[in-house]
Formats: C-alpha cells, sequence, structure tokens
C-alpha cells in the first residue's frame, strides 16, 4: 500500500511538473514524422493481464510489420528524433501515466511482449506477481539497448542470446530483494545511469556493463548460473 501511495503521488507530480516538457515533445514528433505522438504497444503487466504501455513514438507507424521487437540505434525504423528521446529516455515519460492508473509501479520488472513472457520458466514467472516498472535493476544494468545492439546483422537474436538472460536474472533478483530502501535506490541509479551510462553500481558489478555484448553481457549470464 505504501509502495502504491508513493507511485500515485510521484506520477501526478511528474506529469504536472513535466507537462510543458510532455507538450514540447508530443508537438516535435507530430511534426517531423507522420502519425499520432504515442506509441500504445500490448505489454505483458501483472498475473499475466496485457496492458498498453505508452511512450512517445520513435519509430515509424507500423514497426512491428517491419522488424522485430528489439530495437538499435541504426535500426532504420528508428525517426531522427526518435533516436534523441531513447538516448536520454524521454520517450518512456508518458509512462507516468502508466503509473497513474495501476497498470506499472515507478519500479519493477520491465514489462515484456507476449512472445517472451510465453517462454518464461516457472521460476521465471514468478515475474508476474509483481506491477511490471519505468525501471529496475536490469535497466541500470543495460541502460544503453540501443548502442549494445546496433551493428548487429540480426538484433532479435543478439537480444535473446545476450541481454535476455541476464535481464531475467536480474528480475527475478529484483523479487527476492524488493522494499523501499531497494526502490530508492534503484530510481537514484537510474537518474545516474542517464548521464554516465559506463557506471556500474556495486550491486551490479558482476554482471558487466553490457556495453560490449560479445563480452559484458555473457559475464552477466555466467555469474547468473
Amino acid at each position: 500500500m505504501i509502495k502504491r501511495a508513493i507511485d500515485i503521488v510521484v506520477s501526478s507530480l511528474a506529469l504536472v511538473v513535466l507537462s510543458p516538457v510532455l507538450a514540447a515533445i508530443a508537438i516535435a514528433v507530430r511534426l517531423t514524422s507522420p502519425g499520432p505522438a504515442l506509441y500504445r504497444g500490448v505489454r505483458v503487466g501483472r498475473s499475466g493481464r496485457d496492458f498498453r504501455i505508452l511512450k512517445f513514438r520513435s519509430m515509424v507507424v507500423d514497426a512491428e510489420s517491419r522488424g522485430g521487437s528489439a530495437t538499435a540505434n541504426d535500426d532504420p525504423r528508428v525517426t531522427p528524433i526518435g533516436r534523441f528521446l531513447r538516448r536520454y529516455k524521454l520517450d518512456e515519460l508518458p509512462q507516468f501515466i502508466n503509473v497513474l492508473v495501476g497498470d506499472m509501479g515507478l519500479v519493477g520488472p520491465r514489462p515484456e511482449v507476449r512472445k517472451y513472457v510465453d517462454t518464461y520458466t516457472v521460476d521465471q514467472r514468478r515475474i508476474l506477481q509483481i506491477r511490471p516498472g519505468i525501471t529496475d535493476w536490469a535497466t541500470i544494468w543495460n541502460v544503453d539497448e540501443g548502442s549494445v545492439l546496433a551493428g548487429c546483422a540480426d538484433p532479435e537474436a543478439e537480444y535473446e542470446r545476450l541481454v535476455r538472460p541476464a535481464k531475467l536474472a536480474l528480475q527475478l533478483r529484483y523479487l527476492e530483494t524488493q522494499g523501499t530502501l531497494t526502490d530508492a535506490k534503484i530510481l537514484c541509479f537510474t537518474l545516474v545511469k542517464l548521464v554516465r551510462k559506463r557506471w556500474v553500481p556495486k550491486e551490479l558489478a558482476g554482471y558487466g556493463t553490457a556495453l560490449n555484448p560479445k563480452q559484458d553481457a555473457l559475464v552477466g549470464n555466467r555469474d547468473s548460473a
């Protein structure tokens, strides 16, 4: 109940304080790329229920029909302004609405698309016991996924092979350590990672930085085995 109360208060304040920024981004997206300002993708939430995650649209319309769900920085589906929004996580700001209505929390495992959730093991399905969040340990570990996947011939395959195993391990770790102090750490660390992408908190030292997918992500896979 305390966590939900904090989610409501913080998301409400964020939407009010950031309203000029939200409006400016929405206008910029509409002016620079044909289509709506918001992307409403289907993700799997608490108890395995689908919901619509809100983001500022950073890709061309109907991008899902032109490629996979993993997106590299050099993906031709990403718009010029979309690259900027993704770099600084500004495309995620509308998710404060998801937090306010209860689909998500500020902190929790990042929600996945249905095709990945359907492959969860019995142990991994425990991730669905709590609300997904805007940020978590895995987000801090891999804060710039687009750069990690850039240059890959098959970003989807590289995501599944190198990123996803460590991501799942860190999400399960959050289940075991969740609490007010852990959430506060994750929120603070997320802000630091946005400006210092190579900084690694001691809690994630064994997982590498995820900036070199063929080396660092494999460190995470070995440590989480």
